[in-house]
């Protein structure tokens, strides 16, 4: 099995993967959080920032790309190429309102003939190898066999799917069904994304899929950091690695401040990790004031125990 990290904005840019393979290595690939390319054609110093030289760091990471318009896309894998990289990412998954509105992300899914222009011309005329994430579909799982018939009339190196639709977002119960459709019928290789949040849930879908040898997890790896580590998770690991995030963000954006706000989001999704986390999370979302934000993380560090195991209720 080969194991990728997700994307998600906010989040997972490149002090985290960084800092992250450093006390939790193993995993495949880490997906940079997408590049929204614009009629400028030019990279802004922080989007410079998060498009490192391929091989500057010893694990792999791959560009993602969100756009609707080709001449845009091309532009973005040019610049991917020419920074040392093989592949870019196609995102037609993401269902955030904005990015949907626009008719970019999963909003791409609205209208397969147009679909199909844009991956005709990517594919003609991209400088490197292209793979997909997506979705179902915009309302329903059964605008899904259409949108695959697309697809598979491309050499797309992986097709990674999230078997819900947009108007899900990331709730409710993901459409297995749609995904066993796809396994049976894509002329693509899978990986598979969605409600991993443990080894036992890789393990459950292992065994229904053996076929599957790759699979995407996002919240569930920012959430248990260590999960694919043997031994999992460890609390002094764990303590190190969001120290160390917090002092390289002060560093990099000038201020603690900023810096306690992106480690925040961080910990929306850490204290799922920990039994009894009620109290002291509280605490957390509410304070602005970075010396107690460093007193209560101290405290969920010496007083609360780790969960057996992520306790998601996303």
């Amino acid at each position: 099995m080969r194991y990728y990290f997700a994307p998600m904005e906010g989040i997972t840019d490149s002090i985290y993967r960084r800092i992250h393979h450093k006390y939790f290595p193993g995993l495949d690939r880490y997906y940079m959080p997408f590049l929204s390319p614009t009629m400028h054609r030019t990279l802004t110093h922080k989007e410079s920032r998060e498009l490192p030289m391929a091989g500057s760091e010893d694990f792999v990471a791959i560009p993602q790309i969100l756009t609707k318009i080709p001449e845009d896309f091309l532009w973005a894998a040019q610049v991917c190429q020419q920074r040392g990289y093989e592949e870019v990412n196609l995102n037609i998954g993401c269902p955030s309102g904005t990015v949907v509105a626009k008719g970019k992300g999963a909003g791409m899914l609205r209208n397969v003939s147009e679909l199909d222009a844009f991956l005709d011309k990517i594919f003609a005329e991209s400088p490197i190898a292209i793979s997909v994430k997506t979705r179902l579909g915009i309302e329903s799982p059964d605008e899904f066999p259409a949108i695959l018939d697309v697809l598979n009339q491309y050499p797309i190196r992986e097709l990674t799917i999230h078997p819900r639709v947009r108007k899900q977002f990331y709730k409710g119960d993901v459409e297995m069904q749609m995904f066993r459709y796809a396994a049976d019928h894509s002329r693509n290789q899978l990986c598979y994304n969605g409600n991993l949040n443990s080894l036992e849930d890789i393990a459950a879908f292992t065994a229904q899929f053996p076929q599957i040898d790759a699979v995407m997890i996002g919240r569930g790896l920012i959430g248990d950091p260590g999960m694919l580590v043997p031994g999992g998770t460890d609390r002094k690991a764990l303590e190190s690695f969001t120290a160390e995030l917090l002092e390289t963000y002060i560093e990099v954006f000038g201020g603690a401040r900023n810096a306690m706000f992106r480690m925040k989001e961080n910990w929306g999704f850490l204290l799922h990790r920990f039994e009894d986390s009620e109290k002291l999370g509280k605490q957390l979302r509410k304070t602005t004031d970075v010396e107690e934000y460093r007193a209560i993380t101290a405290q969920i560090f010496q007083s609360l125990p780790l969960a057996g195991r992520l306790q998601a209720d996303w």
